[in-house]
């Protein structure tokens, strides 16, 4: 049944003193000469209610908290609560004053991401108001700014469903918080500048690719003499490509920024970007005026090949079947208001632990940090623009083109992004909107492919991929030669790390038999399940607490049986993997036990009991007759178990040799608490966090799912907590977040439980670089 059954049937897009938007980038090691970037992310105030008095400089805000970007409007419960409390008009306040060095030159305020709209005074002068909260956006301050003295940035952030803006206008089944939740920046640039660029490889596996060099130029004035443009090409250090070009002066000032092609050709041999090499290079741009530099800029890129076909996906001529997770971007407690280190770790996370080799960003842009990452590890992306079945009027529409734009230009330089998505996720079909979207996207970037998600086959195909979310079961067979299922399992079946046995095991199968009826076909490209992680939603969805367990992990990012499948899809000189889907210990379930699915990448496994071979298991070829790396599902009603309970050992063998074994107690105790974080390290900067897992296990390590226990945490040290205090752990699990405070120093979280103890972890603060303005 599909989510829609669910239902009941029933402006420009930026103002006119918007600047171009703001294309930030991996952060290179020096700044570049001709500009300043300087992050503004500490010392805001806040307050939940906009006070039209608060918007000028003068305005005393000394009783508004005091607040690090990113921001939560409102600290959340992770589940159970009412969305409406976060749906405010808040005002958040800045104080700043530029170097020296920003004299004579234009500043910009670069805003890459704030829930819903953003309305932006500078000094008390109204900038106008952006609408979106996924895209970057842009203001130029220059003309109101007191180059000598203070400034004061203002801006009231509508955090409502607004109806005018996408996703908004209907039903959506995902929240979307509210606050300043991604990073700000201060962008000081000459008269002349670079806007952006777009590095576009070609020909990269001919053994003589070249590289065209995109840049787009900025003007105020009307340059008097002619400039030249010079691109380098870098691996690290080294400089392995080199051109240039030269920008002739005009009488007039060009409306938009103006694109310039510099090609470069005898690069050498280059290396790969791939899923096991992820290698990347940088494209350094320098406008010259005579022989000095006007301005500079970087961008990091990859080669690679990316392409769709009708033998299924293709990365660098290699056939690739895709297999991967949608993702989306909420955290408990504090909604999307994450900073870098968190969003590389949920990459982290799909890549190393789960084993994926793409991630859809459903159903949104999501954070650079988190692309990056993907670059960094080899993660192909399927990125879409914001939106949730409903197409709204013009105007809304003209503000869903623009997110096309704003989403392409921000991220065309990420190699790991193969696919942009330019419908609404399951909207019915409108031909003339979509038609500008597909439009808008290959102007910009015609390298890439376009995809719509969609629901029906009938749907009317004007992308290059056909992207299609298909829950029911066998799918349906590709109806066109580039083919890729987008989404299914989740709400057709959810499962909580508490279900029992016998649910947790379907939970695992059903996603195992749809990826196995993928590998029967070479001509689907893949399928990305739905989901990776469990995430809040509003009350038409989920499970009646504002919560949707459709994950293979749950909401703190712990892996349920189903997540183990995905992570046994690797190859074993990756990772030899054996992950029962159930849970050892004299229960219920263990009256008539007779099968337990176990996902792993061996050849064959062994099962034993107080030393005595039970079971000689080989994969289910029966039940999955095209996986690689079929599960597991011995018959172990054979074994006598109420003989026979004990501890459960499980071997696993290639080519003969056992590569692993794991135990399994049979006492049903709790035996061990552990506090287990993800760093040991932060910077003090007042943002930088890191997850802190919370965990009851076995005497072997393993959780123990029916562990609910409160854990009492307390904390020393210049840090938060982000999350429960106490905290309930749920399925013997849970985690929270520790958020560095602005003191370098050493932190000590110690965790008690009621019986087991307690555990310490110790974090060390390092000096942050301290804010310019």
């Amino acid at each position: 049944m599909d989510r829609r059954d669910f239902l009941v049937a029933g402006t420009a897009a930026a103002a006119s003193a918007l600047a171009p938007p703001a294309f930030t980038q991996t952060r290179v090691a020096e700044p570049a000469p001709g500009r300043l970037i300087l992050p503004i992310n500490r010392n805001w105030r806040f307050s939940r209610n906009s006070h039209e008095a608060g918007h000028s400089k003068n305005f005393d805000d000394s009783s508004f908290e005091q607040v690090v970007v990113p921001h939560s409007n409102m600290p959340l419960p992770w589940h159970s609560f009412d969305e409406k409390s976060y749906e405010f008009i808040s005002l958040y306040r800045r104080r700043f004053k530029l170097p020296r060095a920003a004299q004579g030159k234009r500043v910009f305020v670069d805003f890459e991401g704030v829930m819903t709209a953003s309305t932006v005074w500078i000094n008390g002068v109204n900038l106008g108001e952006y609408k979106g909260g996924y895209t970057p956006f842009s203001f130029e301050l220059t003309p109101h700014i007191d180059f000598d003295g203070d400034n004061l940035l203002a801006v009231d952030v509508d955090s409502t469903e607004r109806a005018d803006i996408p996703p908004f206008g209907y039903q959506i089944d995902y929240l979307t918080f509210g606050g300043i939740y991604r990073e700000v920046n201060l962008r000081i640039v000459p008269s002349t500048f670079i806007e952006n660029i777009f590095v576009q490889p070609k020909d990269v596996l001919s053994g003589t690719p070249t590289v065209d060099v995109h840049t787009y130029i900025s003007h105020t004035v009307a340059p008097v003499d002619s400039l030249t443009l010079l691109v380098e090409l870098l691996d690290g250090d080294k400089v392995i490509a080199k051109g240039s070009a030269g920008v002739a002066a005009t009488a007039a000032v060009p409306a938009e920024p103006v694109e310039h092609i510099v090609h470069l050709d005898n690069l050498g041999r280059t290396k790969l970007w791939g899923l096991k090499s992820p290698n990347l290079y940088h494209a350094r741009v320098t406008l010259q005026q005579g022989r000095g530099t006007l301005d500079q800029d970087t961008r990091r890129f990859g080669f690679r090949e990316a392409v769709f076909t009708k033998e299924g996906f293709k990365l660098n001529g290699e056939v690739i079947k895709l297999r991967g997770l949608d993702r989306h971007q909420t955290f408990p407690f504090v909604g999307q208001a994450m900073p870098a280190r968190v969003q590389r770790q949920d990459a982290k996370i799909l890549r190393n632990t789960l084993h994926c080799n793409i991630v859809r960003t459903s159903h949104y842009p999501q954070s650079r940090h988190f692309l990056d990452a993907c670059d960094d590890l080899g993660l192909l992306v399927l990125e879409e623009i914001p939106g949730w079945q409903h197409i709204g009027p013009l105007p809304w529409q003209d503000i869903s083109v623009d997110n096309v734009k704003r989403m392409v230009r921000r991220d065309w330089n990420h190699p790991s992004i193969i696919l942009w998505g330019v419908r609404i996720n399951e909207s019915r079909d409108n031909h003339d909107f979509y038609v500008r979207t597909n439009a808008m996207a290959h102007k910009l970037d015609p390298s890439r492919p376009t995809c719509g998600i969609r629901y029906f086959q009938e749907s009317e195909f004007l992308e290059d991929v056909f992207t299609m979310n298909d829950f029911g079961f066998p799918l349906l067979p590709p109806n066109h030669p580039a083919y890729l299922n987008t989404e299914f399992v989740g709400h057709t079946y959810p499962a909580k790390s508490i279900d029992n046995m016998e649910r947790l095991t379907e939970h695992t199968i059903r996603h195992a038999r749809v990826h196995d009826q993928l590998a029967s076909n070479p001509q689907y490209a893949g399928g990305i399940g739905w989901c990776a992680f469990d995430y809040n939603t509003h009350g038409d969805f989920g499970s009646g607490d504002r919560m949707c367990y459709h994950g293979v992990a749950d909401f703190f990012r712990e892996r349920k049986p189903a997540g183990g499948f995905y992570k046994s899809q690797c190859d074993p000189e990756e990772e030899v993997v054996l992950e029962p889907a159930f849970h050892w210990a004299r229960n219920d379930e263990s009256i008539g036990f007779t099968k337990g699915l176990v996902s792993s990448n061996c050849d064959n496994l062994k099962f034993y009991l107080k030393g005595q071979l039970i079971a000689d298991a080989q994969p289910d070829r029966e039940q999955f007759k095209h996986l690689k790396y079929a599960p597991f599902y011995p018959d172990l009603g054979k074994a006598k178990l109420d003989e026979l309970w004990s501890d459960l050992r499980i071997e696993g063998y290639i080519g003969g040799k056992r590569v692993i074994s794991r135990q399994y107690s049979g006492k049903g105790l709790d035996q061990k608490f552990w506090l287990l974080p993800d760093d040991t390290t932060l910077v003090a900067d007042g943002a930088d966090t890191t997850r802190v897992v919370l965990r009851v296990t076995d005497e072997f390590d393993n959780i123990r799912p029916y562990a609910g226990d409160p854990i009492v945490l307390t904390l020393e040290g210049p840090a938060d907590i982000i999350g429960d205090n106490p905290f309930g752990l749920v399925g013997g699990t849970g985690a929270i977040w520790i958020r560095a405070k602005q003191q370098p120093g050493t932190v000590v979280l110690t965790g008690k439980h009621p019986r087991l103890g307690d555990q310490k972890v110790t974090l060390t603060l390092t000096a942050s670089e301290p804010e310019e303005a």
